[in-house]
Order: C-alpha cells, then sequence, then structure tokens
C-alpha cells in the first residue's frame, strides 16, 4: 500500500484528497493498459481518461480560472504510479495546450474544449535539432504573408507526433534577435505542408516524431499572443508544468518502493528475509527518505504558484532536479534488490527503469535546471 500520509500535509485542502482517492479507484479499475500498440494506447487513454473527467484537471475552463498546478501534480503522480503512459497520455493534453490556456483568444480555446474532453490529442512543437534546451536559437521561420503566416522548418523529439490532432508550434517572427523574435502559433495537424518525417523510437515506447514544416499556411489569428512573445509564453507553460515532471518521477519512485517493500518481504535468503537484514534496510531507508525529500520540493512548488507567485522559475526547477534524480537512485535501488528478477523484461521495475530515464532530460534537462538553480541564488545573493 502506498504512502498517503503525505496528503495530510498543509499543501493540500479537501478537495485534492477527495480526488486522489477518486483518482485511485479510477485506476485501479482502468490502469495499466496494454502497451503493444503505443498510438492505440494512447488514443484509448486520451479518450479514457476524458470521460473520467479526468483531462479536466490539464486546463483552465474558463480564461478567468486559473490551472490548479497542485491538483496538476496530484494527477500526474497518481497515473504515473500506476501506469506511466497514462501519465504521458494526461501531461502531454496539459502542455500541449498550456500556451492556448494561459494566453488564448476565445477562438484558439475552442480547442480546449476537445482536449479536456478527450475527443482531440494535443502536442508541442518546441524544440529543434539544433535548440534543445536553447529555445532562444529556433530556427523555424514564420514569415507573414497575405491573411497570415507561412512557417518553415523543423521540429524533434514531439510528443504525440504523429496523433496529435492539434499542436503547438514556436517559430521565429523576427521581432528581435534571441528570444524576444519568437511566436507561438495553433496549428491543427491536418493544415497542408505539415508532415512526419521520422517517428521517433525510445527505451520506453511513446508516440515521439520529427516534423517538417514545408511552407505551412496559418490564418492571421492562429498566433498566440501578440509577435514576439513565444518565448515568454513557453516559459510560462514551462512554470506550470515543470513541477508535475517532478510529481510523475515520484509517483514512479513510490511504485518502486512499493515493489521492493514487497520483494523483501517475501524474498529468503541464508534462512532470512531480506527485509530483516541491516544493509537492506539501509536501502530502503533512502529510498523513503529520498521519497520524502522530492515530495516536499514537488508540492512546495505547485503550492507557491497557486498561492499566487508569479514566477516560481527557481523552486520549479528544485522539484523538477531532485525528484527526477531521486526516482532514478530510487528505481535503481529497487532493481538491485530484485537480483535477477529486477531486469527480467516485462517486470514491473524493469518498466519503471527504463521510464525514468527521459524525465531527466525533457522540459529541462538536469544539468539545465542546475543552472537556473544557481543563478537564482547568485542573483539572490547579489541584492
Amino acid at each position: 500500500m502506498p504512502d498517503r500520509t503525505f496528503l495530510d500535509w498543509p499543501f493540500l485542502e479537501d478537495r485534492h484528497r477527495a480526488a486522489a482517492a477518486a483518482l485511485e479507484a479510477w485506476c485501479a479499475a482502468n490502469l495499466p493498459v496494454d502497451h503493444g500498440d503505443v498510438d492505440a494506447a494512447c488514443r484509448g487513454l486520451v479518450a479514457a481518461l476524458g470521460a473520467g473527467g479526468w483531462l479536466r484537471h490539464s486546463a483552465p475552463e474558463s480564461p478567468d480560472a486559473r490551472l490548479d498546478v497542485r491538483m496538476l501534480c496530484l494527477v500526474r503522480e497518481t497515473l504515473a504510479r500506476h501506469d506511466a503512459l497514462a501519465d504521458f497520455a494526461f501531461a502531454m493534453q496539459g502542455l500541449g495546450m498550456g500556451a492556448v490556456s494561459l494566453f488564448g483568444t476565445p477562438g484558439q480555446r475552442e480547442w480546449l474544449a476537445r482536449t479536456r474532453a478527450g475527443r482531440a490529442i494535443a502536442g508541442f512543437a518546441l524544440t529543434e535539432p539544433a535548440s534543445g534546451s536553447d529555445v532562444a536559437a529556433t530556427a523555424t521561420l514564420a514569415e507573414p504573408v497575405p491573411g497570415g503566416w507561412r512557417l518553415t522548418g523543423e521540429k524533434t523529439w514531439i510528443s504525440n507526433g504523429g496523433i496529435a490532432d492539434v499542436y503547438v508550434v514556436v517559430a521565429r517572427t523576427g521581432e528581435a534577435p534571441g528570444a524576444k523574435g519568437l511566436s507561438a502559433f495553433v496549428m491543427p495537424a491536418d493544415v497542408p505542408g505539415l508532415r512526419v518525417a521520422e517517428r521517433l523510437h525510445v527505451i520506453a515506447p511513446h508516440p515521439l516524431a520529427r516534423l517538417r514544416l514545408d511552407g505551412v499556411v496559418l490564418p492571421r489569428d492562429a498566433l498566440i499572443g501578440q509577435p514576439g512573445s513565444g518565448f515568454r509564453q513557453a516559459m510560462a507553460v514551462l512554470d506550470h508544468f515543470r513541477p508535475s515532471v517532478g510529481a510523475a518521477a515520484l509517483g514512479m519512485a513510490r511504485r518502486a518502493l512499493d515493489e521492493a517493500l514487497a520483494r523483501v518481504a517475501a524474498r529468503r535468503v541464508a534462512g532470512q528475509a531480506l527485509a530483516e537484514m541491516q544493509m537492506v534496510q539501509g536501502h530502503v531507508a533512502d529510498m523513503a527518505l529520498k521519497i520524502d525529500a522530492a515530495a516536499l520540493l514537488v508540492y512546495r512548488a505547485a503550492w507557491a504558484k497557486d498561492a499566487g507567485a508569479a514566477r516560481i522559475t527557481r523552486e520549479a526547477a528544485m522539484a523538477k532536479l531532485y525528484a527526477t534524480e531521486a526516482a532514478q537512485e530510487v528505481i535503481d535501488a529497487a532493481v538491485q534488490l530484485f537480483g535477477g528478477e529486477g531486469v527480467r523484461a516485462g517486470g514491473v521495475v524493469e518498466g519503471l527503469y527504463r521510464e525514468i530515464r527521459a524525465l531527466r532530460i525533457y522540459e529541462g534537462a538536469s544539468d539545465v535546471q542546475r543552472l537556473v538553480i544557481a543563478r537564482a541564488a547568485q542573483a539572490e545573493a547579489a541584492r
């Protein structure tokens, strides 16, 4: 039984606790799903999460409402503990439409009615071959044409690439050099000139693709906000969603600890249970400690945003960095405690071992988060 005491922490409210209990019951009845056909699995998960009402937490219902980041984290943690692909399906509905939910016009927000209901799949086309962590190096070009914009370039490592119905794409409109010359656009997946150049296969299968934009023409009202505001919008989206990456890692770590506790209680070596050996107890203690420390950082960051903080860049970076790194260590320890069974293909901890690795890279790699934290600390010291 996973630890639930964190639900009593003051970061959370009764509505969060009620939702956690309801989602736990939903997960027990619906997860995990068959990952054999990952595209079909994700389509089915989006539809099921929408039918269950859970995707309403991926974006606020109205422009006046705020995204509940604590709920976002709680949903991701719970889903990831049951099925990492379910967490992915949920998260991308929010991240893909993040700029629309935060900055979109009423017309653009019509997409949210579909993504929140699970009737459309969203994608966020930000990363490029030469601009992974360096968003300011984005090269995809958006040129004004009569009645709209023409986009040309390439995006890669795009989650839901190939199955999404709509993307938010960031391109260079050139108002200023670097980050100040970027803008974000709503791009339907069926627009002429957009093609899937390559499907990308990774150690933990997810729908990923490299996209080519060969003169994609979008109407003028596809622009989100003002020209040149794309970088600010992208960073605001990540400010909201980066703590939830830590929450997903936290869910995987909790599952690894649960699996390890059951294993060491049942496995006997030299006449005693593994759980009785002091070295094993030391590993269990370290795992539990890292999980609680990660949870504190994740829900501190989410609470700060929900409490009205304009920016939580430092707190979000700390939560994402520590929780993902700690989860990797917890899961590795679980594999070790399982011995040979820990690396058997198809086992729970083996699956977690593959799933956790990408979380230390996407939405800002661990070393990038270290830079963010260091610069915040230096700026504070210089005041």
